[in-house]
């Protein structure tokens, strides 16, 4: 007897009452005609997309491609770059980012940022989860105390750390550390959430809990990632976006795209011919 296997997407899109497709969603992120360029050197080149609202987005594509610089291109930590300019349009929340009437700082604060490694400060679990709202001027004990509760229990860590939120975040393990980080970044109730590879530097267990993690997010946020891992692509993206040289090769539903993909290179890369 033949045992038929469900796709990680199917599990997780069962539930959806409707098929997904990226012309029925809301934008949270609107790319248009996007170049980048460092010096002279253009790293990305002519990118237009719609990252949907409350869905998780996945870029893939081989190291170097221009993934990770254009997830930085949403909450502007490429401004950080020496000699960096963006070209074209991104909006969120109909707003064009580049614009000189932006504030960084709120832009940041409502595009929050998890990085490949994680990156606790060197303070108490509370104090890291409290950063953002103490830099806002919140110094009041009951909000604070409920905003940590509440973010550390949307990042699935409150149950181990509630009776040592005392220590410092040093002393958690790589995967507690990285869901500290992302409790430090739901803290601030931002509208998107941005992560470059959080689970490279991670065991498979720690990893299982980020990707179950990222999948409950979407509820509240939009959540875009960056990954080498086309199966967690594959688990955890409701779309996914193929780069290769600074271009955006292919956009659409991840299910569809693993399955056949629309544009012969892309399925090269996903079927391990290149990259």
């Amino acid at each position: 007897m033949s045992v038929q296997m469900k796709s990680p997407i199917s599990e997780m899109n069962s539930n959806e009452s409707r098929p997904l497709r990226l012309a029925d969603e809301t934008p949270a992120i609107v790319v248009r005609d996007v170049d980048l360029y460092y010096g002279d050197t253009k790293a990305l080149k002519d990118v237009s997309m719609d990252i949907p609202k409350g869905r998780v987005t996945a870029f893939i594509g081989p190291s170097g491609c221009g993934k990770s610089t254009l997830l930085r291109c949403f909450n502007r930590m490429n401004d950080l770059v020496d000699n960096c300019r963006v070209e074209g349009l991104i909006q969120i929340g109909g707003k064009d980012i580049y614009a000189p009437s932006i504030q960084v700082a709120e832009l940041r604060r409502n595009v929050g940022m998890v990085f490949q490694k994680p990156n606790p400060f060197p303070k108490t679990i509370f104090e890291n989860v409290a950063y953002g709202l103490r830099l806002k001027g919140v110094n009041e004990k009951h909000v604070l105390d409920e905003v940590v509760e509440k973010s550390l229990r949307q990042a699935a860590l409150w149950d181990e750390v509630k009776d040592r939120l005392d220590l410092s975040g040093f002393s958690l393990s790589g995967g507690q550390q990285q869901r500290l980080v992302i409790a430090r970044a739901v803290a601030l109730e931002p509208e998107i959430i941005l992560l470059d590879e959080p689970c490279s530097a991670l065991d498979p267990i720690s990893t299982a809990k980020i990707e179950n993690l990222l999948v409950q997010l979407k509820e509240r946020y939009t959540v875009v990632i960056v990954t080498h891992n086309m199966q967690q692509a594959a688990r955890v993206a409701d779309y996914t976006a193929f780069m290769y040289l600074g271009e955006l090769i292919e956009f659409g539903v991840t299910e569809q795209m693993f399955i056949k993909a629309e544009k012969q290179q892309t399925e090269d890369y996903i079927t391990g011919r290149f990259g």
